[in-house]
């Protein structure tokens, strides 16, 4: 599932949400306005308390999921639903810890049920991750693994040829968030490096928040991931229900725009 939306040869909008923030069903309103606008993918968040890698706008995001009572089981079934509708294919972006405790095998085949692509798990290292890959790999998921700007050419062609689905190109060290000024000239390079190493698609996130971001990625990557952007978004303006996905769809409609996608396309389900 994943492939096929690269299959076009074009950079494609990756959104990233937050499932349960503020509520379920908003968050199932936000992912048919991002249906609508033409993403390519979307990464859905499963809300943990320990966050690593998310910067303070996913962070809170997740605080609010969890206050609302929202489980890993809820977030299957918001798959479920999505996919039913005609979502475009769902990467579950979630921490270690909590697919442990559910169990390796129980998570990927109830993930596997609901309809998911695949499942990003940041906080593994490579090295630890070959479980995961084989139990993920039987249940017809994807893991896409995370190259940091750090990562020396080596251990990025080995993390690239470990990874399914696509590459997930950390633009910049630390956690993500919106960043309206920045430059992506390190990006470039890093890219470079990295068509060097693997013929996977490559999709760029962290720090990605604007048209003006998409455009200069866009130009140089197969994908471009904004996440933090589209929850502020809603929470800026206290918007729930329709409201917020009406939010999120305006903005994300310009991303799409700015990758030189069309809204509405028809995306390979």
């Amino acid at each position: 599932m994943i492939d096929a939306a690269f299959a076009a040869g074009q950079a494609v909008f990756i959104p990233y949400v937050m499932a349960g923030d503020p509520d379920l069903e908003t968050t199932s309103s936000i992912l048919e306005a991002l249906r609508d606008a033409g993403a390519a993918l979307v990464e859905l968040g499963i809300p943990y308390g320990d966050p690593l890698a998310d910067g303070p706008t996913i962070a809170a995001a997740g605080q609010r999921a969890l206050a609302r009572g929202t489980r890993i089981g809820d977030v299957f079934e918001l798959v479920r639903r999505a996919r039913a509708s005609g979502s475009p294919p769902i990467v579950l972006f979630t921490y270690l810890n909590p697919v442990l405790q559910y169990g390796i095998e129980r998570f990927a085949a109830d993930a596997q049920r609901s309809g998911a692509a695949g499942v990003i798990v940041p906080d593994a290292a490579l090295e630890e991750t070959a479980e995961l890959r084989a139990v993920f790999a039987r249940h017809e998921l994807d893991t896409p693994l995370l190259i940091a700007p750090s990562t020396s050419p080596e251990r990025a062609a080995r993390i690239a040829a470990a990874s399914t689905g696509f590459v997930y190109v950390v633009s910049r060290l630390g956690v993500t968030g919106a960043n309206q000024q920045r430059s992506f000239s390190s990006v470039r390079a890093q890219v470079a490096m990295l068509r060097g190493v693997t013929d996977k698609p490559l999709a760029v996130g962290f720090g990605v928040s604007s048209a003006a971001h998409v455009r200069e990625i866009a130009a140089i990557a197969d994908g471009v991931i904004v996440g933090s952007a589209l929850i502020d978004a809603y929470v800026s303006t206290g918007a729930v229900g329709a409201a917020a996905a009406q939010e999120v769809g305006a903005l994300a409609r310009t991303l799409v725009a700015a990758t030189g996608r069309e809204a509405a396309v028809d995306i390979p389900r």
